[in-house]
């Protein structure tokens, strides 16, 4: 029988590495307007968030959200919005990726209470679904669906 691996590798997947902290979440890099951040995999999370904090770092410009957010035992938080931005998780990217912006402070001191690193913010089911995506539990492996075409822009660069 072949394997998930060759089995997607051969449908224009790629595989991304997935961390499995002590909360039992999965974490992930990714490059926000090509800067690098730790991540938690959120299938649950609607949207790709990044904390308030971040708005700087990310190179984010950011706009009023009628939208609250809610999770992880908080409720009813402002938003904000940033548009247009560009998102790779490995050799997967998207341009034009619009991610949520609140304040994270109660994820990552859940987090830090369980002696793990905080986090930037959360990768959601928004990019899940456009990426197509496959989870891999037992291998940790994300396997995303490059766009038609990506593969070779890529082997082209490369030569």
């Amino acid at each position: 029988m072949k394997s998930l691996k060759k089995i997607l590798s051969k449908r224009g997947y790629t595989k991304i590495p997935l961390v499995l902290s002590q909360t039992n979440h999965f974490e992930i890099m990714a490059k926000i307007n090509g800067v690098s951040g730790r991540f938690i995999l959120d299938t649950g999370a609607s949207n790709t968030c990044i904390g308030m904090d971040k708005i700087s770092y990310f190179n984010l410009l950011s706009e009023a959200s009628e939208t609250k957010a809610a999770g992880a035992g908080a409720s009813e938080m402002e938003t904000l919005v940033s548009k247009h931005n560009s998102i790779a998780l490995g050799e997967w990217f998207r341009k034009k990726q619009n991610i949520v912006l609140f304040d994270l402070v109660h994820v990552n001191e859940a987090l830090t209470n369980h002696k793990v690193l905080p986090v930037d913010g959360i990768i959601g089911a928004d990019i899940l679904k456009k990426g197509k995506a496959i989870i891999d539990y037992d291998k940790k492996l994300l396997y995303l669906k490059l766009k038609q075409g990506a593969s070779e822009k890529k082997n082209n660069l490369s030569k």
